[in-house]
């Protein structure tokens, strides 16, 4: 993201690349519901039962859909303005979002320990924003803003928080399977996109085209963030806490080398001691204590 935005050439609509992410989601997730199903009758029977003869509950994955479209455009706006490094670690303030509505809206009661993390977290984040103090020009012409790719990144944690915990409350109280509630998602983030297109970037589609600024690179993108959406969810269904922590720490760090290798980002010891406490604390957040079975306990008892 942080490439296309700043290599030279025409500047493509970041509006519209979030639309066409929706559309190659919803492609995939009916293949995986049709694939699931076993055949096309039982999956036509499956998408009219689920999304046609159940209006209000398709229309309850109208809030996650919008807040989605709008915490996507947002993360383009920030990876306009700060460095890949620098907003990959700013967004992992998602977890204390998510962590704040999960208490909040499901009743979740957290450790001490995931306080800590969260408190180790925000330090972390402080570190690195204090740490970025340039706004180097960039090839494509955008002028870089850093309190704005922090605000459009913060903004996006916001939703992202509220919007996952609503999207969790949604699953749990229903028997839909997740890839049916994608597909419900996506069919009503397109028209939520399409709108934020004509609404923010209108007049330059009516004159240069939906897909000004398109090549094979942006096709790229797209594909890479509908997938990425994907795998997330992968993730979190089959993967345990730690596995999720190394991932994203990995992510962290195959952001700040690629940042170094593509961008020239130099990376001061106030920024790595601020990466360092946020991969701390995500180890931290998930860690799970070990707990003594009931069946020891009640030997125990015996004994």
């Amino acid at each position: 993201m942080r490439y296309s935005r700043t290599r030279a050439g025409d500047m493509f609509l970041s509006s519209t690349a979030v639309v066409m992410a929706e559309l190659v989601k919803l492609f995939i997730c009916l293949g995986a519901v049709y694939y699931e199903e076993g055949g096309f009758r039982k999956f036509y029977e499956a998408l009219h039962a689920t999304i046609v003869k159940q209006p209000i509950d398709t229309l309850k994955v109208c809030v996650p859909s919008l807040l989605y479209i709008i915490q996507n455009n947002l993360l383009y706006v920030s990876a306009s303005n700060l460095d890949a490094a620098t907003h990959q670690v700013t967004y992992q303030l998602k977890i204390l979002t998510t962590a704040f509505f999960a208490v909040a809206i499901l009743r979740k009661s957290l450790r001490t320990t995931q306080w800590s993390a969260l408190v180790l977290l925000v330090i972390g984040v402080v570190l690195v924003q204090l740490a970025q103090n340039t706004t180097a020009p960039l090839p494509s012409g955008i002028q870089q803003s850093h309190w704005l790719g922090f605000s459009a990144a913060l903004t996006a944690c916001l939703l992202s928080g509220f919007a996952g915990v609503y999207f969790e409350k949604i699953l749990k109280g229903s028997d839909v399977s997740v890839w049916m509630r994608n597909v419900q998602l996506s069919l009503l983030s397109i028209p939520f996109g399409l709108g934020t297109c004509f609404l923010h970037d209108g007049e330059t589609i009516r004159k240069q085209g939906f897909f000004f600024g398109y090549d094979s690179f942006i096709v790229f993108l797209v594909f890479l963030q509908a997938g990425g959406g994907l795998i997330v969810a992968m993730v979190v269904k089959f993967a345990d806490n730690i596995l999720k922590g190394f991932a994203t720490s990995m992510a962290i760090i195959v952001s700040c080398l690629a940042s170094i290798s593509l961008f020239s980002f130099d990376p001061s010891f106030q920024f790595v001691l601020g990466a360092f406490l946020v991969i701390c604390s995500i180890f931290l957040y998930g860690h799970q204590p070990k707990t003594v079975s009931h069946d020891k306990h009640t030997s125990a008892e015996k004994v």
